[in-house]
């Protein structure tokens, strides 16, 4: 099976590494800039770049969307695939019927549909372990779903058949568990660097905070500090800290209230 992608981010970065590792044929690369789809071509075996997005002489029978939501409109418009080809796209949030309709809208052909989602994050220069990524996938047709179910199954351990309802809910979760947590990451290391300190330090802290999370059937009950014991005088006093900075003074805040919220029901 002949397998192009459309985008070269990190999402085409990784899971094209993977599908060949598994002996998928990887085609072809489309990216709005070339140099980037001509990155991700030297680390696949035989992989082109193509130019443009007309793809009606390809020999892909599959092709993965890996673009963002907002971009996804403007690519179908002027995406020319073969007839009975398969567009798969890999968001966390666009439903299976709104990727449909814009291929019913924009495209003459006879195109078949669906969602290959990785749970996971990714970033180019770091190394995943794909065996381990739940890969959550959904198809209105029983035979595309089946040929996704054999390509997830070839690169991972765990697969998933979720509908685009409940991928909105994990995608939302997601952001929460991983975009949000990353930020706050990022405040803690800017606040340890502002004061010459080693975020090194805080390691530990975050290893067992995590550890005891994935642990915990309840994570709200594992809740430690000055918020979950409502003490007013530290929280007073780190919020005056942050006066200069009222950005991380509004998170500070928000999440301050919502874990004495939660402890005071």
């Amino acid at each position: 099976m002949k397998i192009s992608f459309i985008g070269a981010g990190n999402v085409a970065w990784h899971l094209s590494q993977a599908l060949e590792t598994a002996n998928y044929d990887i085609e072809t690369v489309y990216s709005r800039n070339p140099s980037n789809a001509r990155a991700l071509t030297q680390q696949l075996y035989n992989a082109q770049v193509h130019r443009g997005l007309d793809f009606l002489d390809s020999n892909s029978e599959i092709f993965f969307l890996c673009v963002s939501d907002d971009a996804m409109e403007e690519v179908i418009r002027n995406l020319s695939l073969p007839s009975g080809a398969i567009l798969v796209h890999t968001s966390g949030s666009k439903t299976l019927n709104e990727l449909q309709e814009l291929v019913d809208v924009y495209l003459d052909e006879t195109i078949r549909t669906g969602v290959f989602y990785p749970l996971q994050t990714f970033t180019k220069m770091f190394h995943v372990n794909f065996s381990e990524i739940p890969i959550c996938l959904e198809s209105s047709n029983l035979d595309v779903e089946n040929l996704l179910i054999t390509l997830a199954q070839s690169i991972s351990d765990v697969t998933y058949a979720v509908n685009s309802e409940e991928r909105k809910s994990i995608h939302l979760a997601a952001v929460y568990a991983c975009n949000f947590t990353n930020h706050l990451w990022g405040i803690a290391q800017d606040l340890m660097k502002k004061n010459d300190l080693e975020f090194k330090l805080l390691e530990p802290l975050i290893k067992e905070t995590l550890r005891k999370a994935l642990e915990s059937e309840d994570i709200f009950a594992v809740q430690t500090g000055p918020a979950r014991r409502n003490d007013q005088k530290i929280i007073q006093r780190q919020m005056g800290a942050l006066k200069d900075n009222s950005g991380y003074k509004k998170i500070y805040e928000s999440i301050t209230e919502d874990i004495i919220d939660k402890n005071t029901i």
